[in-house]
């Protein structure tokens, strides 16, 4: 049975009371963004009461439990169940109230408001009306008291923030009035739970979507509402220092491991649902400390895992912090499982560093055979539950790891992908970028390169001039093509290596790439350099030499692994039922996608019926002579092609620009997905280079004086329309023109990105899930406005994906000017709603 009651600020905190926030309560957490609109409300409220008097503004509830010590008389204490986070913004803004009237108008104030609504004067055991958790307290005694140290952490950035906002001329001069609004105005809906009551399940009540808390704060509150005798000396002892080593959404990972631990079936979402569920049949006090203790001991090694640095054993920290690198949560309930094994003295140091070794290696040959992502989440979150537990942990992971179709690929699978699968197209550019990082220290040079500054290089360039051209014909069988050859050699292991961008490489040829790359002291380059020349035979055999080292550099399966180089048929369907109208691609490709070579495509198209077979051609946009049907009709395909919005020219010859290269089907296929953006990292003294001043660097380095400065002036003025700049992790530092960020409530929005090699790509891909680019006719407006700039033509099929054009068109004045003019009219219709609402508010 509850008692719900409306109040005010005054109802609640005159009188000899006191609202103590338990010390399980996550800390406060409100920033600007909540203060703002707080603060808007109160300036609204204000000029409303000069028409009303009695004007209010509600501002939510508060659930309360009063303490079984309140007596008849003496302060009445209770305990705040839900709503700390408001009560302790609104007692902070008292404080700023009253310190900026002692300041302006004298020190009369401060015991006024004092005595009435911030401390019990007679009671110095509860002198403070409001006490906030236990991590808070210092921070808002500082305030309460008017203290120098007042300022601090999220509690004194809340007190700043309205002592700023009191001091604007606006606010100073009706500060009398914003305080009548703040003691009066304010509403309230006051819950007390009576004797008796289930405190915690009301709480519960409130809070068990996680809309309010996170299902670790849902938790911590369960666990410390199971120990009524013994909270603060286990809060003190585990609780507060498992809360210093993990935030809120660390705590969440962590109890979600511990499920994960029993079902890897167990999402996030369930956390606190199956953890309170298991805690139920938990009987003592005795046996709710010892998880607690246990929660302790496990946060200390996730937090091994998230801060590698801070592992003591050299081989574990080294193979904790490439895991860490690689980016991918998936490992966690593994790594937790082996440093946990360790902890509990069931297994060694060089046990578990070995485990780690197998668990990269299983990764690294997954990227290189194209299987990245292939049902990695259960094969990783599987192993604790399914590893033989009688083995030593590194044999148990091993074996577990080879057995079945879990494409942990054999040496035979390495050799094969490393020579014909397309590397560069892999997994995420950030995974990519580290096997080469860490090929290149394979070499143990006693002079090592800084890897953190080096960028993939095309040896054999992706758009190739007539020498090279000349170079690759000179290896062709009379029925091979050289733009199929191309096609399938530019973006394999053998043709990438890494350089420190200290020249321009670009399409250079090869004997000038030879002395550029020579300087750089890259190991990963020597086999390069040694070459006369740069074809197909020598990009064979450099292949060759870097499969055995990864072979020997990152062991592979047990014996009982099967090879599993199968020709990705199932791979090749997907790109071409993806194909959009109006476009084709060519057996060349295609097979560059899967890893084969163009003559088995033609096979199978004209074997077995799939999506779209006739828009595969030739490399010159014709039909092939051998092209047919498989169930034996007889359309034409050029006609049909023609139908679809393809262009032919007199010679039958397709527009090359509805051409979907090998790139472009990797993003139909779901190959590579988009490069997300990253905030910009704040730039502070003695940290190194911030990957602004990266994007920087490489652009200069990549491009003429010309286009660089064309690139960074319409950066300039991309910002001045509002946008912001955001920039990507990988190797090559791309940045995004960021229209909406995270957090909008339409979810942030980019046109395009830009890349230091060249490329100002088109991101239609992403525009297509965006409101309002997700209307295809504004997608379609933004391409016929790029279209119309010279030397950019992207074909309407390439809607569903990512299109480029050079960097270089930007040098043209008139060109620059009116992408400026296109990209202030993608700004404009994204933010139209915004000025909608603003105009209706």
């Amino acid at each position: 049975m509850v008692a719900a009651a409306e109040t005010t600020l005054q109802g609640l905190l005159e009188g000899a009371k006191q609202y103590q926030v338990p010390l399980y309560q996550r800390t406060y957490s409100w920033t600007d963004l909540h203060l703002e609109r707080l603060w808007e409300d109160l300036v609204r409220l204000t000029d409303d009461r000069l028409h009303n008097p009695n004007a209010t503004h509600f501002i939510g509830s508060l659930v309360l439990a009063p303490s079984p010590d309140n007596g008849p008389a003496g302060v009445q204490n209770f305990l705040v169940v839900d709503g700390q986070q408001r009560l302790t913004t609104l007692s902070l803004l008292l404080c700023a109230i009253r310190d900026h009237r002692v300041a302006a108008d004298g020190d009369e104030h401060r015991d006024r408001l004092n005595d009435q609504y911030l401390i019990n004067r007679y009671n110095p055991k509860r002198r403070m009306k409001l006490v906030p958790t236990q991590a808070d307290l210092d921070a808002y005694v500082a305030c309460l008291d008017s203290s120098a140290q007042a300022g601090h952490g999220s509690i004194g950035s809340a007190y700043k923030f309205f002592r700023n906002r009191l001091a604007e001329p606006e606010s100073a001069a009706q500060i009398e009035r914003l305080e009548q609004a703040v003691i009066f105005g304010l509403g309230l809906v006051s819950v007390t739970a009576q004797a008796g009551d289930n405190v915690y399940r009301i709480f519960e009540s409130l809070n068990n979507t996680g809309l309010k808390l996170t299902q670790a704060d849902l938790l911590r509150n369960y666990l410390f509402m199971r120990l009524p005798t013994r909270s603060q000396t286990v809060y003190d002892a585990h609780w507060l220092p498992l809360q210093e080593r993990l935030g809120s959404a660390e705590l969440e990972t962590l109890f979600w491991l511990d499920l994960v631990h029993h079902d890897p079936r167990v999402t996030q979402g369930d956390t606190y649902a199956r953890q309170q569920a298991r805690l139920d049949r938990l009987a003592t006090e005795d046996e709710i400390e010892a998880e607690v203790r246990r929660f302790a001991r496990l946060g200390s090694l996730l937090r091994l895992i998230l801060k590698p640095e801070e592992e003591k054993d050299p081989d574990v920290r080294y193979r904790l912090a490439r895991l860490s690198a690689w980016g991918t949560t998936t490992v966690y309930p593994v790594l937790l499982h082996l440093l946990d094994r360790r902890s509990l003295g069931t297994a060694t140091d060089l046990q578990v560093a070995k485990a780690l070794h197998y668990v990269e290696s299983f990764l690294v040959r997954r990227l290189l055979i194209g299987r990245a992502t292939a049902n990695i989440n259960r094969n990783l979150m599987s192993i604790v539950t399914e590893m033989d537990k009688r083995l030593p942990v590194d044999q148990a992971v091993h074996t577990y790891l080879s057995a079945g179709r879990k494409y942990y690929a054999t040496d035979n699978d390495v050799r094969h992908a490393v020579r014909s699968l397309p590397f560069y197209t892999n997994g995420r550019a950030s995974q990519r970028s580290l096997v080469l990082r860490w090929l290149e220290e394979s070499y143990g040079s006693k002079e090592p390169v800084s890897v953190s500054k080096l960028t993939i290089e095309h040896v054999l360039p992706q758009s190739i001039n007539p020498e090279w051209r000349q170079m690759l014909a000179s290896d062709l069988a009379p029925s091979e093509d050289v733009a199929e050859v191309h096609a399938s050699l530019v973006h394999t292991l053998g043709n990438l290596t890494l350089t420190g961008y200290n020249a321009e490489l670009g399409n250079s040829p090869f004997a000038v790439k030879k002395v550029q790359l020579a300087k750089s002291g890259v190991q990963l380059t020597q086999d390069v350099v040694a070459c006369e020349r740069w074809g197909r035979p020598q990009i064979h055999a450099r292949a060759d030499a870097l499969a055995e080292r990864i072979i020997m550099y990152w062991p592979g399966p047990t014996s009982i692994a099967t090879d599993q180089n199968e020709v990705r048929w199932d791979l090749m369907a997907q790109a071409l039922g993806a194909l959009p109208t109006g476009s084709w691609t060519t057996y060349g490709d295609l097979a560059a996608l899967i890893g084969t070579a163009p003559q088995p495509i033609g096979n199978r198209l004209r074997a077995q019926p799939l999506p779209n077979a006739h828009r595969v051609l030739q490399a010159s946009g014709t039909v092939s002579e051998d092209f047919q049907w498989p169930d034996g009709r007889a359309d034409n395909p050029v006609a049909l092609l023609t139908a679809e919005g393809v262009k032919f020219d007199e010679l039958k010859k397709a527009d090359p620009s509805q051409r979907i290269d090998l790139e472009e089907l990797a993003q139909l296929a779901g190959v590579a997905p988009d490069e997300l953006p990253k905030r910009v990292p704040r730039h502070r003294l003695g940290e190194g280079q911030s990957v602004a001043e990266r994007f920087v660097e490489q652009l200069n380095v990549l491009q003429t004086s010309r286009a660089a400065a064309a690139t960074l002036a319409l950066l300039d003025q991309w910002t001045s329309l509002g946008g912001t700049l955001l920039y990507g992790d990988g190797a090559e530092t791309s940045c995004f023109l960021m229209a909406r960020e995270r957090g909008h409530r339409d979810g942030h929005i980019w046109p395009a990105t830009i890349y230091p090699s060249g490329k100002f790509e088109v991101v239609f891909q992403h525009l297509s899930s965006r409101t309002p680019f997700d209307d295809i006719t504004l997608r379609e407006q933004l391409r016929q406005r790029l279209n119309q700039l010279p030397g950019v033509t992207i074909a309407s099929a390439k809607l569903v994906l990512r299109p480029s054009f050079p960097l270089t068109v930007l040098t043209d004045r008139g060109a620059f000017d009116s992408l400026i003019e296109h990209l202030s009219w993608f700004y404009e219709r994204v933010h139209r709603s915004d000025e909608n609402e603003a105009g209706a508010a």
